[in-house]
């Protein structure tokens, strides 16, 4: 089956897009590809439709290397992916709700993101009116003493919505089947024409508690595409609101963990410590979540001396009280009771699907875009990517206390190393279709974005959220468990809504 190089050859590589190239490809080239990210000598990052195209994003483990794939469909067809690669089947079927492109070979039809509420089908392709849809189809299970349970998609406090379906014999689920698509935003259909400022403001929004990988993903695409440098200054500062983000949404992570197995002294004062992290994040930056600070060609904001100190200030208090949590989550046996062993996901189901982040390195994958693909300013900061083998809970736990630790580590050098300088440069309206990708390290995984613009103005953006690979493995880790330890197996993966959603 064809490697990248392969590839390279026997396609055309479409010059316009940056820093990795996009090659253009017949079908029996895209079928080949598809055959090799099944057989896992690619990895599928991400894939996309237009009104009478298809593009995957894939990467080379053995060599790093990064490639767009794309396909004319002019008789708005393209050979399935999901037939060969089953963790392409959610983005095909939202690639035919929102462009009417039909998956040759696709082993479920269902609609993803059309909940039929639109009034239209294929909103951003051929759009025709819609006809009333037939009640969601589950699959079926079979066997004697089973029953169904209906979660959501409403759910208890602040939470997003989504529909969980456990069908259970006794206590054990059997099968666990996600419907999502509850808070679609219609974000893609909103890029189509908007200036790159208006685009930095939408790709902030996706998902809220990842605005900054989000913003950061979409200006390294579109400065690759503009061929733009970036400030040095402007460089740093990006890293710096990335680890601090990330942060404090591991340690919301890790207390809401431990109170979904009813152990509600950690979820207090790592609610102390995420809310010390936010409050210094505002006093520095101007806005709790750093939303709208990073923009193509560098970032709005300067970090002030009174930010700088209340960031010093948020550390010294996490070294000071996070050891003795996690000693306290450690010696009590109770919550290890819950934790350990639970919610297992296996080494082989995360390498097929191309999992990353806490999930993927919680059962041995060893992925991180910040040493992988080694974007700036990360090749000049000494850190460590914990992985751990064991794929459970637990293990989840544990890689994302050591991410607290490696990204306070990382925060001491980007302070100490924080050179001065100007913060933005100008961006120049260019006449011809530039492309560009962008991939970052958000604190659920790699953020991946890739655009068209001309003139300035977006003609095509996709983003791709980290969930979309993990969100099918939360149902593969509930299986064997009983019906009550869903939740803390939910929030162990912690996967975004609004994400996948678009």
């Amino acid at each position: 089956m064809p490697s990248l190089s392969d590839l390279k050859r026997e396609g055309r590589i479409a010059r316009q897009q940056r820093p990795w190239p996009r090659i253009v490809v017949d079908e029996v080239l895209w079928s080949g590809a598809a055959t090799s990210v099944a057989e896992r000598r690619l990895t599928l990052l991400a894939l996309w439709g237009e009104p009478s195209a298809v593009h995957m994003a894939v990467l080379e483990p053995s060599t790093a290397e990064v490639a767009v794939i794309s396909l004319d469909c002019p008789n708005r067809c393209f050979p399935s992916v999901a037939a060969p690669h089953p963790p392409a089947l959610r983005l095909e079927r939202s690639i035919r709700d929102l462009f009417g492109l039909e998956p040759v070979g696709s082993p479920d039809s269902r609609p993803w993101l059309d909940h039929g509420q639109w009034g239209v089908t294929a909103p951003l392709g051929a759009s025709t009116a819609s006809a009333p849809q037939p009640a969601y189809e589950f699959l079926p299970v079979e066997g004697n003493g089973l029953h169904q349970v209906a979660v959501g998609p409403v759910h208890a406090g602040i939470i997003e919505p989504g529909h969980f379906r456990f069908t259970a014999s006794g206590e054990t689920v059997v099968r666990l089947e996600q419907r999502l698509g509850y808070v679609h935003k219609g974000i893609e259909g909103l890029m189509g024409g908007a200036s790159l400022q208006q685009g930095a403001k939408l790709a902030g929004r996706v998902s809220g508690d990842s605005t900054v990988a989000y913003s950061f993903a979409y200006s390294r695409a579109a400065e690759a595409a503009l061929e733009l440098k970036v400030p040095e200054r402007a460089v740093w500062l990006r890293a710096l609101m990335a680890e601090l983000e990330r942060l404090a949404n591991h340690l919301g992570d890790i207390g809401a963990i431990c109170n979904d197995a009813a152990f509600a002294l950690m979820l207090a004062h790592c609610g102390v410590l995420r809310e010390n992290v936010l409050r210094a994040a505002a006093i520095a930056f101007g806005h709790r979540l750093m939303r709208d600070l990073i923009v193509p060609g560098g970032v709005r904001g300067d970090l002030s001396v009174d930010g700088l100190k209340a960031i010093e200030a948020a550390l010294v208090s996490i070294r000071h009280q996070f050891p003795a949590l996690i000693e306290l989550y450690d010696d009590t046996a109770s919550l290890q009771d819950r934790t350990v062993g639970t919610g297992v996901v296996s080494s082989e189901l995360v390498e097929q699907y191309g999992a990353g982040g806490f999930v993927g390195r919680g059962s041995g994958r060893a992925f991180d875009t910040r040493r992988k693909l080694c974007y700036p300013p990360y090749g000049q900061l000494r850190f460590d990517v914990p992985v751990l083998p064991e794929g459970d809970v637990n293990a989840r736990i544990w890689v994302r206390i050591r991410e607290v630790e490696q990204s306070m580590a990382m925060i001491d050098q980007i302070l100490d190393k924080l050179p001065g300088g100007e913060l933005l440069t100008s961006v120049p309206a260019i006449a011809e279709d530039r492309e560009g990708l962008g991939l970052v390290e958000g604190f659920r995984g790699d953020v991946l974005v890739w655009l068209r613009l001309r003139d300035g103005v977006i003609t095509r953006c996709h983003l791709r959220d980290p969930s979309w690979f993990q969100w099918p493995l939360l149902e593969a880790a509930i299986e064997g468990n009983i019906v009550a330890d869903f939740p803390l197996c939910n929030k162990s993966f912690n996967c975004s809504y609004s994400g996948p959603d678009l």
